[in-house]
């Protein structure tokens, strides 16, 4: 806890400073124009200043503070500047800042009378990384020289350490007091933009604000997995290289985002989120950036909340199911056209669309979850024919192979139904499209436990999918085997909805 009245101030300062608010596509170069609000505050008192002078340098304009002591530099170009206030009986105070683009910067500064003995400490210097760093690692070491001093001043200092992220409202605070010049910072985010700043303490109590300095961290690596996680009663999307090491969080928000699906281009994820009342489908880019909501009619139907979509070959499109009706948008949100209709007291749900891009493939379910079906049909929605029958216990999740001539889906080998939809023994089918014969490739499933939500690999030659308890009191898992059904590896604890591209 800081122990003086003046430290106490600092603390107020520090609530009051509005943090960096740029999207996540912002370079870290400074461009374009920003703002600086700020008020100018007695040392000693802590009162608001009226009638200050408020300059920058480089020179851009010349503002007085109010009765409030408060005052707003307007379109001031993108970058690093020196904020000065004058005022006649007071010591000049300056305060070094970065103005970024389309960002209001505030700031606090405190005035010192004449004639008072201060024995302020100076800034911190030459910081690491450099200003404006581009590619560091997600594990970093931040370090700065310590301030210069004068004879008689206090030459022993203690650092507090800020960390700002720029699409982030918070700060952090991951130092305090340390005498140490650096400090390590990991479980930094890729292709992010990070601000920093340095409070200096000496043995007095007095407080000098280091300048704001940037860096922003290396891309995030290729990672061909994604796949959902629920975290503290909340889910969202993961990405990964395949290792359990390499595990990249792409949503992070205090809405549901679930159902991941890569395009097949490989540039975006589709996935569903329910920030309005409704799940809609959002999309974004292989790193978590750019999310955007794509849909105004909502993924929704029987026993369908946001899971009932799918990509076009090509991946300029998508296609999804709104109650009895299937849907194809473009990727950009228009061209919304009705292309099939389900049978009576029917809704579509689980879709995929063949690589070829010749047919479709969906479940249809009735209000009663146990009550499904898949059928085949053209990509125009002519043609909709049965391909699996209303069996005993749950049919779903319908997946094309690379080459469109097997369809995998899982089903309940047990029979087992009841109203809340639970599986006994659901089991991954393989059925050949020209002889309707078919493999069961959960023969070595764990007893008690169900396969669900299959999908090939890239090349075809493997199924990705997702094991859990059939009590639904454990965690589910996701696991790859050979289309064989053998040779099951885990890939990833505690995930479900994978997707391989």
């Amino acid at each position: 806890m800081f122990k003086t009245a003046f430290t106490l101030r600092l603390v107020l300062f520090f609530s009051l400073l509005t943090l960096f608010t740029a999207c996540n596509e912002d370079t870290i170069a400074p461009t374009g124009e920003g703002e600086i609000n700020g008020v100018i505050r007695n040392a000693e008192t802590n009162m608001p200043m009226a009638g200050v002078s408020v300059s920058t340098s480089p020179a851009s304009t010349v503002v007085i503070t109010d009765e409030e002591g408060k005052f707003r530099l307007a379109g001031i170009a993108g970058g690093n500047y020196s904020v000065t206030a004058k005022k006649a009986g007071y010591k000049n105070e300056s305060l070094a800042i970065a103005v970024k683009n389309e960002r209001n910067t505030e700031v606090i500064i405190m005035m010192y009378a004449e004639g008072t003995t201060t024995n302020v400490p100076a800034q911190p210097t030459n910081p690491v990384p450099a200003e404006n760093a581009l590619n560091r690692t997600v594990v970093d070491t931040l370090k700065w020289s310590r301030p210069v001093f004068k004879t008689g001043e206090d030459s022993l200092f203690t650092y507090d350490v800020y960390l700002y992220e720029s699409s982030s409202p918070f700060k952090q605070l991951i130092k305090e007091n340390t005498p140490d010049t650096s400090v390590v910072v990991s479980n930094l985010k890729y292709n992010t933009t990070y601000f920093w700043q340095v409070i200096v303490k000496n043995k007095s109590g007095k407080v000098t604000n280091g300048p704001v300095w940037s860096f922003s961290t290396q891309a995030m690596p290729m990672a061909r997995f994604v796949f959902a996680r629920q975290v503290n009663g909340n889910m969202d999307i993961y990405s990964s290289d395949g290792t359990a090491g390499n595990v990249f969080r792409l949503t992070d928000g205090f809405s549901r985002e679930w159902w991941p699906v890569i395009s097949p281009n490989r540039d975006k994820i589709a996935y569903a989120s329910n920030m309005g009342i409704e799940p809609h489908i959002y999309t974004m880019d292989r790193d978590g950036f750019n999310k955007r909501q794509l849909t105004t009619i909502p993924v929704v139907g029987y026993h369908n909340q946001g899971i009932g979509f799918t990509w076009s070959p090509d991946g300029g499109q998508l296609l999804y199911a709104n109650y009895d009706n299937l849907y194809r948008i473009d990727r950009n949100g228009t061209g919304l056209k009705l292309i099939a209709k389900a049978p009576v007291n029917r809704h579509f749900r689980m879709i995929d669309w063949t690589a070829s891009g010749d047919k479709i493939v969906v479940q249809t379910i009735g209000s009663n979850i146990n009550d499904s079906e898949i059928y085949i049909m053209n990509a125009d929605g002519t043609n909709m024919t049965l391909l699996v029958g209303n069996l005993p216990g749950r049919v779903e999740s319908p997946s094309f192979s690379i080459n469109g001539s097997q369809v995998l889906y899982s089903r309940d080998m047990d029979g087992f139904e009841n109203t809340a939809g639970r599986q006994l023994n659901a089991h991954i089918i393989l059925r050949n499209l020209a002889t309707g014969d078919e493999v069961d490739l959960s023969a070595s499933k764990p007893a008690g436990t169900n396969d669900i939500h299959p999908r090939f690999s890239p090349d075809g030659a493997k199924v990705i999918f997702v094991n859990e308890p059939n009590d639904g009191q454990g965690p589910s898992t996701v696991w790859m085997m050979d289309i064989s059904g053998g040779s099951r590896v885990q890939l990833f604890a505690d995930a479900t909805m994978p997707d391989w591209k």
